[in-house]
């Protein structure tokens, strides 16, 4: 299970709210195992590795780290280490008004989506596939509790115009933090997640879909006939540091990744151990959990040599980008933009390295640099100056807190 989903009610406050309603089908035809969906090819193809060797899905907290860095690991040999890299997460919130599931991105996710040529599609020249994770957020809607057929179609119809609009290749469930029964929400069904998966299936017949082994759902596999194995192309056990192989009838062991690491805190001999024994058993997907923005080429090493017989080679610099780097909260805590090189930037502008409008509350200069922040876009407003590392906004008068849109540096 995961440890480190941060969505405060404050990122959720400032976040987007997506809605992309499908029209509401009052006769909807019953689901059965022979209907005319298309046929599902449990061989989706990425092209990163090119070498012989399990695919790596890696996901990334959004929130704190930059997803562009799953492409700055190589093989020794050129290719790419990771296949897929997995958007950690948009979530499912439920609007009370009209009791359906809506789809969510809150701010650090709504960055990444709205600049897709700086972060989704930079990976995709790389030959890595990107998909959004999709799971609950505490209001009581999730993956395994939609009441009808129709509304699982309908929150279908929102992650596939996600998945257009954004350009992405796939989605990827997770069946966490729903807290089903919350605003009268009910408990998870057997109906609700087959329905659901058949429905994306339907609305993106080349797209990859994706299952984190976790949850109601991962209890709740088949109805009517239809398998969620015959939907989906891949499924990954959950538990980060074990070896556990998915039960998802209809996937091959091609399809499947028993072994999963956190690379922050799984041991690189545990790694290497979970390594060998998914090519012992021959089994086609390696997960990787919370790829931070330092460089860990060497304990990647520890599970590439296991796998493909390879080292790990590091391609974003030895050292960080020289630049500003702005931070959500106080005393250089919360969210980081990456490293901003000297320039003029508007709020657009800003947003390829992360930042948000009116979202920094302290900033690192560069000795001998200048910072000229500006509480308005293209410049204007009231101005700060400063030429030296600055923890707390709140303190400058007038406050600089949550303010800023613009910056100058020199």
């Amino acid at each position: 299970m995961r440890t480190n989903l941060k969505l405060s009610m404050a990122q959720l406050s400032v976040g987007l709210l997506l809605m992309f309603s499908a029209a509401c089908k009052k006769d909807v035809a019953p689901l059965t195992a022979t209907g005319n969906l298309p046929a599902k090819a449990n061989t989706k193809s990425t092209n990163a590795i090119g070498v012989t060797g399990p695919k790596g899905v890696c996901y990334v907290e959004v929130n704190n780290n930059d997803i562009r860095n799953v492409g700055n690991y190589t093989l020794s040999g050129g290719q790419q280490l990771f296949d897929i890299a997995i958007i950690f997460a948009a979530n499912i919130n439920y609007n009370t008004t009209t009791q359906k599931a809506e789809l969510f991105y809150n701010t650090q996710v709504t960055n990444v989506l709205n600049n897709k040529v700086t972060y989704i599609q930079s990976l995709q020249a790389k030959g890595i596939k990107v998909l959004l994770s999709v799971l609950g957020n505490h209001q009581g809607a999730g993956i395994s509790n939609f009441p009808t057929q129709a509304a699982a179609q309908d929150f279908a119809q929102q992650l596939s115009n996600a998945v257009t609009t954004y350009g992405l290749d796939g989605i990827d469930f997770d069946d966490e933090y729903a807290d089903y029964g919350t605003n009268g929400t009910g408990q998870p069904n057997s109906s609700s997640f087959v329905y659901l998966v058949t429905a994306l299936r339907q609305l993106m017949p080349t797209k990859i879909i994706s299952f984190y082994f976790y949850g109601p759902a991962s209890s709740r596999l088949s109805f009517n006939g239809v398998t969620v194995g015959s939907k989906v192309d891949y499924s990954w056990n959950a538990i980060y540091g074990s070896y556990s192989v998915p039960n998802v009838p209809g996937l091959a062991k091609s399809n499947l990744g028993p072994a999963a690491i956190d690379i922050q805190s799984t041991g690189a001999s545990t790694a290497a151990s979970l390594a060998t024994q998914t090519v012992n058993n021959a089994y086609g997907i390696y997960l990787y959990y919370n790829l931070p923005n330092t460089d860990v080429h060497t304990y990647l090493s520890s599970v590439s040599n296991a796998l493909y017989g390879s080292q790990t080679v590091y391609t974003g610099g030895t050292t960080p980008a020289t630049g500003v780097n702005f931070y959500q909260d106080i005393n250089y805590t919360g969210t980081a933009t990456s490293s901003i090189p000297k320039g003029n930037y508007t709020t657009a502008q800003l947003q390829a390295y992360g930042f948000v409008d009116n979202w920094a509350s302290s900033l690192k200069v560069p000795t001998g640099w200048t910072v000229t922040m500006y509480s308005n876009n293209n410049f204007t407003g009231t101005s700060w100056v400063r030429t030296a590392n600055t923890p707390n906004f709140t303190t400058l008068s007038p406050t600089a807190n949550d303010v800023v849109s613009s910056v100058k540096i020199q």
